[in-house]
């Protein structure tokens, strides 16, 4: 990358951004997949599809920008420039705001 050298301390801080990022992605992923795989006895099966798919798809999102968003802080960092937004964060939140109605819903259904 061009520019000069970043403080250490916000080159750090950055992959540690990176590595939450990737952290999240995990997590997403595992209870996607654990919606699907685990069987249970409670729950809709209509509604453990949907959940999943978005757990899953929430949770590639977030793993394939999180090295972009890595790149584009480091490039600002040295270039003395503004950090860019985190684009993908209106979606990641939005999107486990649907989630989380949409297990909402199931819960009611199943009463």
């Amino acid at each position: 990358m061009e520019g000069k050298e970043p403080d250490p301390r916000f080159t750090l801080a950055n992959e540690r951004t990176f590595l939450t990022w990737l952290s999240t992605s995990l997590a997403l992923t595992a209870a996607g997949v654990a919606i699907a795989f685990v069987p249970g006895d409670g729950g809709l099966p209509w509604i453990r599809t949907p959940l999943a798919v978005t757990l899953v798809l929430l949770g590639a999102l977030a793993a394939a920008t999180a090295y972009p968003r890595w790149r584009r802080i480091e490039a600002a960092l040295r270039q003395d420039g503004p950090l860019p937004p985190p684009v993908i964060a209106p979606v990641l939140g939005y999107g486990v705001a649907a989630v989380a109605l949409l297990a909402l819903v199931g819960l009611l259904s199943f009463r």
